[in-house]
């Protein structure tokens, strides 16, 4: 159940622009859980993980900050 929270709560950020610059604001994974939760999705990094890896890169960079990690990295310097 809780992995199909990460991907309600991506479908959410495509319909919320307020939610969107907020998650994509944060600076590591376990600030988008911490986000997520306060708007009632409850979620694992590795879940996040999952569903991350399912997301197009442009629906990725529209919801997560590219620095997160260097497989994340969209526009490398």
């Amino acid at each position: 159940m809780t992995q199909q929270n990460a991907a309600r709560l991506f479908e959410a950020v495509k319909r919320d622009q307020a939610l969107q610059e907020k998650l994509k604001a944060t600076a590591n994974p376990e600030a988008f859980i911490k986000i997520a939760r306060e708007r009632g999705y409850e979620f694992t990094v590795e879940e996040l993980d999952r569903e991350i890896d399912k997301l197009s890169e442009e629906d990725l960079a529209a919801i997560v900050n590219p620095g997160w990690g260097t497989r994340r990295h969209l526009n490398p310097r």
